[in-house]
């Protein structure tokens, strides 16, 4: 059964990157949507990482500054 749910997720993240590639090369719209989803969800996970970090160091991380 997880099997099935990780397939999925890789599936999923496939389809937002090539919707991000296809984005910028001016697909339709509804391929726009898709691919500032896909980025929102990186961005969202990108600053829960650098908040757990910041957690299991005790506040003195200091990673890269994007």
């Amino acid at each position: 059964m997880i099997l099935y749910v990780l397939i999925g997720v890789l599936v999923l993240a496939v389809a937002g990157c090539a919707g991000v590639v296809w984005a910028s090369r001016g697909g339709p719209r509804w391929v726009r949507a898709v691919a500032t989803v896909t980025l929102l969800g990186g961005e969202v996970v990108r600053a829960e990482q650098r908040r757990s970090k910041r957690r299991a160091t005790g506040g003195t991380y200091t990673g890269d500054s994007d």
